[in-house]
């Protein structure tokens, strides 16, 4: 709104208008949507264990395809992961909440959490040049398995192993304090919440409320 309202008082509000659709026909919004949860990813990061440092970007002017074990590497953590955790959450509000029953209040509650969901999950993809082109897909699974197999160690970079990425992943746990370690076992908690909301609703401990029940669920 505060764009077109700039728009609008500079060169007509018909102009905006039009300028506001070409924008979402041109996927903006997702685009905007995307480079939001990347930038909310690692600056929650730095503020939590530190160690900021400068991330290229690659402001070339060639445009080329992106192997989906490059898009898994740069956005899994960011994005990837936190999609799918959200999608689970709103299938089981949709299962198991009670507060709107109607399929109309659910769409409009939750419509703009699902955009967010598809963005976080397929934008890459949808981004990506010869992204749906069968060869390119082949070609890019053959990459993954390849990636996946292979084994980590001292020299072999993330690039090249999975188990070299994770290891690169887990770096800023390694060099964390311990507020920053604190935190993240804070944070890591909500599935438990989770999983504690499960067993009860589902009835799975016959109406026993301790929640010492639901922790032996919770280790396995």
């Amino acid at each position: 709104l505060p764009m077109m309202m700039e728009i609008g008082l500079e060169r007509g509000f018909r102009t905006a208008l039009s300028d506001f659709v070409l924008m979402q026909l041109q996927l903006a919004s997702v685009f905007f949507t995307f480079s939001l949860g990347t930038k909310t990813h690692y600056y929650g990061r730095t503020l939590l264990h530190g160690g900021a440092e400068y991330r290229a970007t690659g402001r070339g002017f060639v445009v080329f395809h992106a192997k989906f074990a490059d898009n898994y590497r740069l956005y899994s953590r960011s994005h990837f992961v936190k999609g799918i955790e959200l999608m689970i959450l709103l299938v089981v509000y949709e299962i198991f909440g009670q507060s709107y029953r109607g399929a109309i209040t659910y769409i409009f509650i939750t419509v703009s959490m699902w955009f967010m969901v598809g963005t976080w999950l397929f934008a890459p993809f949808l981004f990506n040049p010869s992204g749906f082109e069968w060869q390119k897909i082949v070609d890019d699974w053959t990459d993954w398995n390849k990636w996946i197999s292979n084994r980590g160690g001292i020299g072999v970079a993330p690039t090249k192993s999975w188990e070299s990425w994770w290891e690169k992943e887990q770096e800023p746990l390694r060099y964390s304090g311990k507020r920053g370690t604190i935190l993240e076992i804070l944070l890591a908690l909500r599935f438990f919440v989770y999983q504690y909301g499960l067993v009860y609703h589902l009835n799975i401990t016959k109406h026993t409320r301790s929640v010492l029940v639901s922790c032996p669920l919770f280790s396995f």
